[in-house]
């Protein structure tokens, strides 16, 4: 009888794990869609959209550079714009612990914003002008970069904003104006222009049930560069999966600025051991951290320990009794 008792242990045991390791998992992969050359916003019945989202230009001191951009009214009524410049940088917020993307901050790679004009409707280059657009008609506007005779090696970074003027009260009272922004990358053609990265943080974990991997990236140089950062997890025991899409995008990292990059593996299974491998790269520097990961339930974790209790207890009491059925053998 007792010999039947610790089969069924073993039995039990081996079929629990064996079993939930070859449950079925149902995976997919979502592929992230690649930068948009146009960006929009709705705020109420407000919507606009402008194209292209960014532009790169090489740039020299005292030289002029003119360029245009589109701003949509996708919406049903008239829609008032002011059209500006200001710095595009990244400002470390001490509450957040990490960098956050603003507007107003001006440091040696922002003087672009202060070189740029704008073509009102009279035909001239001023700051700050206004438009009108009509209800699904878009507005072609012209910029204007002058720069000095002399200008910092490295890059120069601006955003050019189209700010809505028409306001909308969001149900909640709160007023809004709607506003869309394309970056402008100027990169100096004077002097060197210096790549140069550090990673830090570099990890794979789990949150929420997800694996993830993530790194820092900070921009040491003057110009700046983009980074990509690839997950890739296979199963060891279990179903299932991953690796980052390959259309996903880089993003960029301008000089002074510490950005987080990661990727999730949103369809986690619930159980299986993985390998999992993330990798950073900036141009042909790349770093790779590995680890091991194991996904149980938390059923089957309880299960599993209240098994092997029993079966240690079973086990002790057996090789007791053994040893007491020989003490009494031998006398």
């Amino acid at each position: 009888m007792k010999k039947n008792i610790s089969r069924w242990w073993i039995v039990a045991l081996i079929t629990l794990v064996f079993g939930l390791s070859f449950m079925p998992v149902s995976v997919r992969a979502d592929e992230e869609e690649a930068t948009e050359e146009t960006a929009e916003t709705t705020t109420g019945g407000t919507s606009i959209s402008l194209e292209p989202v960014s532009k790169i230009l090489q740039i020299a001191s005292g030289e002029t550079y003119k360029n245009v951009f589109k701003v949509n009214n996708d919406g049903d009524d008239v829609m008032r714009i002011e059209v500006y410049a200001a710095p595009y940088s990244y400002v470390y917020s001490d509450e957040e612990e990490s960098y956050k993307l603003g507007f107003t901050n001006e440091n040696n790679y922002t003087q672009m914003s202060r070189w740029i004009t704008l073509k009102d409707s009279s035909g001239n280059y001023v700051e700050r002008p206004t438009f009108a657009i009509e209800p699904h008609e878009s507005l072609e506007i012209t910029y204007k970069i002058t720069t000095p005779n002399s200008i910092p090696s490295g890059g120069q970074y601006a955003v050019i904003f189209a700010h809505a003027l028409n306001t909308v009260t969001t149900v909640s009272g709160v007023s809004t104006e709607p506003s869309l922004g394309m970056i402008i990358y100027g990169r100096s053609t004077e002097g060197e222009s210096i790549i140069a990265s550090e990673f830090s943080d570099l990890k794979i974990g789990e949150e929420d049930g997800k694996i993830f991997g993530s790194v820092k990236v900070k921009n040491t140089g003057n110009v700046d560069f983009s980074a990509k950062g690839v997950l890739k997890v296979d199963p060891i025991i279990g179903f299932g999966s991953y690796e980052t899409p390959i259309n996903t995008g880089r993003i960029s990292v301008i000089p002074e600025a510490e950005l987080v990059l990661s990727n999730v593996w949103e369809e986690t299974p619930g159980f299986g051991i993985y390998r999992a491998i993330f990798t950073v790269s900036v141009g042909e520097e790349t770093e790779t951290t590995v680890k091991i990961m194991v996904r149980l339930p938390l059923f089957v974790i309880v299960t599993i320990i209240i098994l092997l209790t029993f079966l240690t207890i079973w086990i002790i009491i057996t090789v007791r009794k053994r040893k007491e059925r020989r003490s009494r053998l031998a006398v």
